[in-house]
């Protein structure tokens, strides 16, 4: 019996090249490797990076979210298919939910996008959220580079729904869309004023057949609450429209809108002043990854943590206390000593 030869590994060189000639195999492994949590991984990943960086950024950046149900997932199909066949190379990166018990993740992005899935101007890359705020894939943004660099124009960055993840969404996106369901009213409760906020443009999806009157509602309803709102995005009027995902009514629109708004924030200048901040974002971002691993790894935090949860079960301890004493230990490597940290602790 044959045996099978192991895949060779690739060199930082081979991932270079094959990302650059838009080798979708090469650029998942890629993908792979930044996502990584190994510290063996992490001085290679930012050497490709860095060698590709100067061929990212020459794409449109769109977040999509909403309420769950709403049809996100095949109205990203419809919009990807058609910008596929008017010569664009779409990038999906849709983030799947991690459960918060198990850490797993149902990654079926793919399935619920078949169509636009085998096509070769497309490619989708599902990622777990690791449970990270909001459920944002740790590394999206480097991913987003990654995707850039192998030539994809249009990247478009699914969230899990509405939520806290939102905010983290527009951090790393040009335009950010919101897709709702018809029947106002009802998706009014279960949505938050904040990330309508957000939006530089709201889509009422499945409005076909007896939902159109409803749409047309809706769509109404939005406009008049977004006419009271700021404008996520300076010099811009943020408005709702109306879709079928499924028959392709109003994606060709919703491409209009968003094309429309590229070619407004360039002349206005902000487009590459939200670029910038974005870069800035990140940068803090990691910090706070960065202290937060330090934090939990730490080989003292970890030998008292159990401790000082015990003397909180118990009642000898206040959470405040217990916060400082572990900060202690991860500043100073120091057990005990309470010194106060928190600028607005009262007595």
């Amino acid at each position: 019996m044959d045996q099978v030869k192991p895949r060779r590994k690739l060199t930082e060189d081979d991932y270079v090249n094959g990302v650059l000639e838009g080798n979708r195999s090469i650029l998942a492994q890629a993908i792979t490797l930044i996502e990584s949590n190994s510290p063996a991984h992490l001085e290679s990943a930012q050497n490709l990076l860095t060698r590709l960086l100067p061929k990212a950024g020459r794409s449109i950046r769109i977040g999509i979210t909403g309420v769950p149900g709403a049809g996100k997932s095949t109205m990203i199909e419809a919009l990807g298919s058609l910008l596929c066949e008017r010569g664009h190379r779409v990038a999906v990166l849709a983030i799947d939910p991690s459960s918060t018990v198990t850490r797993g993740s149902i990654l079926g992005d793919k399935t619920r996008m078949d169509s636009l899935s085998r096509n070769p101007n497309a490619y989708i890359r599902p990622s777990a959220s690791g449970g990270t705020l909001g459920g944002i894939a740790r590394k999206t943004r480097e991913t987003i580079l990654l995707c850039e660099a192998a030539g994809y124009d249009v990247i478009i960055v699914e969230t899990v729904g509405v939520g806290q993840s939102e905010v983290t969404v527009r951090s790393m996106v040009d335009f950010f869309l919101l897709v709702m369901l018809t029947g106002a009213g009802d998706e009014l409760q279960g949505i938050k004023k904040g990330v309508m906020e957000l939006a530089d443009a709201i889509v009422i999806n499945k409005a076909d057949g007896d939902n159109k009157m409803k749409a047309q509602a809706a769509k109404a309803e939005f406009n008049r609450i977004l006419h009271f709102l700021q404008p996520s995005t300076p010099g811009w009027i943020s408005e709702a429209f109306t879709c079928s995902a499924v028959g392709g009514e109003g994606i060709e629109e919703i491409w209009n809108v968003i094309n429309a708004f590229r070619k407004n924030a360039i002349l206005s200048g902000f487009f590459q002043d939200r670029r910038k901040k974005q870069e800035l974002d990140w940068v803090y971002s990691m910090v706070h990854e960065q202290l937060k691993s330090s934090f939990y790894t730490h080989a003292g935090v970890q030998q008292s943590i159990t401790e000082i949860e015990l003397e909180m079960d118990n009642g000898s301890l206040t959470a405040t206390k217990a916060a400082n004493r572990l900060l202690d230990i991860f500043e100073n490597g120091e057990r005990g000593t309470e010194h106060v940290n928190f600028t607005a602790q009262t007595d």
